[in-house]
């Protein structure tokens, strides 16, 4: 793609990856766009989405054809869609994990969400549902954590859990925030980074490339995006955010404008 500024103005944070990227993973949580406004989203942004979640049971809510255009749509843009991962819980609840996947990928589908945000799930079928997708031939997302903010795991718990997903066949695991951000998983209540947590998981976690870390908010993109560089996985990203996203990512906004600042400084008091 060639770009409107080529030539003349260079990214402050660096050039971005293409896809299919292994890094800077993007996902936009979609609620219910119509097929116009996805299309004029990846018309003008695709080339900066790589996963788009179908949240809250949608997928159940549209029409067949309907659905499918939509898949069609990702696809043609070589952007992976799924069901969320509540979708599946609910598969799970009711006894029919393998009629939700056959269903999946009669509907076109490429990737699956495995989860138990709301329901309690038992270790060796959590492994044989990320082995069996996997083996469909589907790239598997897993998720760690509760969504209520009365249950909250400890951080070694969802270690082991990331641990067991990975080795198990999921592509990448995502640390739990819901669509708020806030007071659950490594965000407080007013959706701040609880440090001490933070910390202690990725002390425990290795490869931080292999997690998605979802950040709705404006202020955990952009601590995400300082402590761990452009090419961190960022999830639960609203459509309307993806561009002034990207722009945080290669510096164009002042929030990480300020990056490159405060390494030209550290470079001039180092010589």
């Amino acid at each position: 793609m060639m770009k409107s500024w080529q030539g003349i103005i260079h990214y402050p944070l660096g050039e971005r990856g293409l896809k299919p990227r292994r890094s800077g993973i993007t996902m936009v949580i979609d609620k219910g766009l119509g097929m116009r406004e996805l299309k004029d989203l990846l018309e003008v942004a695709g080339n900066y989405l790589d996963f788009l979640k179908l949240g809250f049971g949608t997928p159940a809510l549209y029409s067949e054809e309907y659905l499918k255009a939509k898949i069609d749509l990702c696809r043609k843009y070589d952007v992976k869609i799924y069901p969320g991962g509540t979708f599946m819980e609910v598969a799970l609840l009711q006894g029919r994990y393998e009629a939700f996947l056959t269903r999946i990928k009669e509907l076109g589908f490429n990737t699956i969400e495995i989860s138990d945000g709301t329901i309690t799930l038992d270790h060796k079928i959590r492994q044989y549902c990320i082995k069996r997708a996997a083996g469909e031939g589907l790239t598997v997302l897993t998720e760690l954590g509760k969504k209520d903010a009365k249950v909250n795991p400890d951080i070694s718990d969802l270690l082991k859990q990331a641990d067991h997903d990975l080795a198990a066949g999921a592509w990448k695991v995502i640390m739990e925030a819901r669509e708020s951000g806030k007071g659950i998983g490594i965000y407080d209540m007013n959706g701040e980074i609880l440090e001490e947590k933070l910390e202690d998981f990725i002390m425990g976690i290795g490869d931080l490339t292999s997690i998605i870390w979802e950040a709705p908010l404006k202020n955990q993109q952009v601590e995400m995006i300082t402590r761990f560089g452009s090419d961190v996985n960022l999830g639960n990203i609203q459509p309307n955010e993806l561009m002034s996203l990207e722009a945080l990512r290669t510096g164009l906004r002042g929030d990480t404008l300020r990056l490159v600042l405060r390494q030209q400084e550290a470079a001039i008091v180092g010589k």
